[in-house]
């Protein structure tokens, strides 16, 4: 094997903006983590220069590192929010307050390497298939239930997109058609009965009835306080209520995974994000029950359902590998 020259090394930088922070974290040719910066958007967050924001983070990351900004050879960008993915543009992330940010371009620019801009669930579901919890499998599909639900496919290794946005919005497949007005716009979206935020107001209307003893003496009735952690601690303690809120959104779920099931004949189906981070028996026990109870049975013999193993890092390591694989193939 040809020995490489010094200073011939590649390096590659994950980014995953969400809602509350930053985390950009630099990798190896073999995308090993050698260095990390997280980022809490503070007050005033909103009037910042998107470009120049997550530009002074990459530049702050690298030089913890001590790498060169010319070995760097692709940047992966992974967010939440309405992507233009043709054009490489952050149409709009409502929890931002950024509309029509053009990373691609002004990464580009600045850095002068390739830029791949990800959904984040794309992202997190690609990390997991390279270096997680679904490696090998054939055809995965991934479903990250957080303050939405988000889903994502690969298939014989290819991330399945649109030509201009990303696809697999499994969170508004319409589940209720005469249901709850879903952020989306249109009503009775999965969303609006099974993801946190959906939880959450069912265990704080149950807990204003008294209904849910050990979650109200955590958090009270307030839904802003009623976050993952505490939904599984009030299960822990012994909630009933809280448990049968949980148990029939995870079914809820896992109905709904009962069509990609069948179009796709996935191998493998993953399940991520922070509820299931905290509860990860039980959603993919829920989902395992409800696919085999409505599944065809050539479908659901050989098929593993696991969770996510990445935890935070799975956006940032799914951006990087992507971008360094896209630099393989190009």
């Amino acid at each position: 094997m040809a020995k490489k020259e010094k200073g011939s090394e590649r390096y590659w930088i994950g980014c995953d903006l969400g809602g509350t922070k930053l985390l950009t974290v630099v990798f190896d040719d073999n995308l090993k983590t050698l260095g990390r910066l997280r980022l809490r958007h503070k007050d005033g967050f909103q009037g910042k220069d998107g470009i120049r924001y997550v530009g002074d983070a990459i530049e702050d990351a690298m030089r913890e590192t001590g790498i060169a900004v010319a070995r760097v050879k692709g940047i992966g960008f992974g967010t939440a929010g309405f992507l233009d993915l043709e054009q490489g543009v952050l149409i709009h992330s409502p929890n931002l307050g950024w509309h029509n940010l053009r990373i691609q371009e002004g990464l580009t620019k600045r850095f002068g390497v390739p830029v791949s801009l990800l959904n984040d669930v794309d992202a997190g579901t690609y990390g997991e298939y390279r270096l997680g919890a679904a490696r090998h499998a054939r055809c995965l599909v991934g479903v990250f239930p957080g303050t939405g639900i988000g889903g994502a496919c690969i298939y014989d290794g290819h991330l399945i997109r649109g030509k201009t946005a990303s696809a697999m919005e499994i969170g508004h497949i319409c589940v209720q058609p005469h249901g709850n007005l879903c952020g989306c716009g249109r009503y009775g979206c999965l969303e609006t009965v099974a993801s946190r935020l959906a939880i959450a107001s069912q265990i704080a209307a149950a807990a204003y009835r008294h209904d849910t003893p050990e979650l109200r003496k955590l958090v009270g009735t307030d839904v802003a306080k009623i976050r993952s952690g505490v939904i599984a601690a009030a299960l822990k303690a012994g909630d009933p209520v809280v448990d049968k809120i949980v148990r029939h959104a995870a079914r809820r779920i896992g109905a709904a995974m009962v069509t990609p099931l069948h179009l796709l004949a996935p191998d493998t189906i993953l399940l991520g994000g922070g509820l299931v981070e905290q509860m990860p028996d039980l959603f993919v026990n829920a989902v395992r029950e409800v696919l085999h109870e409505q599944g065809i049975a050539s479908f659901v013999k050989d098929l593993n359902i696991t969770a996510a193993a990445l935890g935070d890092d799975a956006v940032v390591k799914g951006a990087a590998a992507f971008a360094a694989d896209m630099g393989i193939q190009t």
